[in-house]
């Protein structure tokens, strides 16, 4: 098989920088992309602020490709917070256009499997090369072969719906349909939909706190424009994020604008509602918790409630993922937000992200399963320790050269709902105190 490519499934940042990886150590890459083009997903939130600085975005053997295949050679941004567009514009197009041929857009994988091998065969499953089955948009299927398998597609397609017990809540399906419900970050230079009228956001990592920030910006511009935000928990010290304490210093000032616009009352913060259903009626949404309460009639719901990979293609594979975060198991205690404190994820190589399957790997977003701690760093660590192992250089496989910062947003034990007895939140949690925090909005909002 040592004349197959291995293939990339995404042209993402991670799927890009596994390509760039894959050529620095001679293999060969084929990236698989059923978008138009490079990062579409990213695309997609073109108009957020990442809280990561440039030079945490940027994989260093997409670099040194970009130096050497760009004209006049490319030096990486030293500084500053680019948006989703920015990224894209600085970094991923160039590096997607140095790739050439070896991307591949329009090209949707739909299955991957082994060779003559459903998931049950075992004789001589190792040795035979995967098939890849890929669709374009017009429906024409084709079947390649790979050596190896890099899955770095990411979690964007797949969000998690509004419904607090990870269903779909009632209803939620024909609101969507009739454009109420949405799972994008609200754009203030696009304000039109929202202006001067009421929006619910659903939802409490940094996704939301980017849509309270965006939409308190059309608020100020036109008024009329009101924000319902709705969480499940209580209000406690780590309900806006790490703040200061984050040591990715954006991320901890997201929560805090959030914050400060719930202490301000340009939002209204609505606490221990957990969505169980949402009625249309004369065209406006109205979304109910499981408590019988129910919110003001909405123009629009967006719900930012976590994403879910999609394992569908994979399933005549053999696969070893955790049963609560469908992550790879070897990595799953580490970045489970129900236990973990902030400082406790660590750097995950190919020894943690390795599969029954020999030389499949998960990588990236879609590594993290539902836990939202993932940071690009992180995927780039995880492209340069499993290319390394696809290559045969085990030791550098095995070495860490990444140190993390604190993930500032999680939900710690005791902490992710609100916990019956107060003493036991300091059980969990991270990046502030635990104790309860009493937000005046007019009327209190408590634990």
């Amino acid at each position: 098989m040592s004349d197959l490519p291995v293939v990339v499934i995404g042209a993402g940042p991670q799927g890009l920088a596994a390509a760039a990886h894959l050529i620095e150590r001679g293999l060969t890459p084929l990236v698989l992309e059923q978008g138009a083009g490079p990062a579409c997903a990213v695309a997609e939130w073109g108009h957020v602020r990442l809280f990561s600085a440039w030079p945490e975005l940027v994989d260093q053997a997409s670099a040194r490709l970009l130096a050497q295949s760009v004209e006049g050679g490319w030096t990486a941004p030293e500084s500053g917070y680019p948006t989703g567009a920015e990224w894209i514009e600085g970094y991923l197009a160039p590096l997607a256009a140095a790739l050439g041929d070896r991307v591949r857009y329009d090209a949707r994988v739909v299955g991957v499997s082994r060779k003559g091998r459903d998931r049950l065969v075992d004789a001589g499953r190792a040795e035979q090369p995967f098939t890849v089955h890929v669709t374009n948009g017009a429906g024409v299927e084709e079947r390649l072969e790979a050596r190896a398998i890099i899955d770095a597609s990411g979690t964007w397609r797949r969000p998690s719906p509004a419904g607090a017990d990870g269903i779909p809540a009632l209803g939620e399906a024909v609101a969507t349909a009739a454009g109420l419900v949405s799972a994008a970050v609200p754009d203030s230079a696009q304000a039109d939909r929202y202006a001067g009228r009421h929006t619910v956001v659903i939802g409490a990592g940094a996704s939301a706190f980017n849509a309270i920030i965006e939409l308190t910006r059309i608020a100020e511009a036109h008024p009329g424009t009101t924000i319902t935000w709705a969480i499940r928990r209580a209000v406690t010290g780590n309900t806006f994020g790490g703040g200061a304490a984050d040591q990715l210093p954006q991320r901890g000032a997201l929560g805090l604008r959030a914050k400060q616009a719930v202490a301000e009352e340009e939002v209204e913060l609505v606490t221990g509602f957990r969505t169980s259903q949402i009625t249309v009626a004369d065209g406006r949404a109205v979304v109910w918790s499981e408590d019988g309460r129910s919110l003001e009639p909405a123009d629009n719901v967006v719900v930012l409630t976590g994403f879910r990979p999609d394992l569908s293609f994979l399933a005549e594979l053999r696969l070893d993922l955790d049963p609560t975060l469908e992550a790879p198991r070897n990595i799953a205690v580490e970045i489970d937000p129900n236990i973990h404190s902030c400082g406790s994820v660590r750097a995950t190589g190919a020894a943690d992200l390795a599969q029954p399957e020999p030389d499949l790997y998960l990588v990236g977003m879609k590594s993290y399963g539902r836990a939202p701690t993932f940071l690009a760093l992180t995927g780039y660590e995880q492209i340069r320790s499993v290319v390394a192992e696809l290559a045969g250089d085990h030791e550098a496989a095995a070495r860490v050269e990444l140190v993390l910062p604190d993930t500032g947003v999680c939900g710690g034990a005791g902490l992710f709902d609100e916990p019956a007895d107060p003493q036991n939140a300091a059980s969990g949690g991270c990046c502030g105190t635990s104790e309860p925090e009493l937000l005046t909005l007019g009327a209190p909002v408590t634990t």
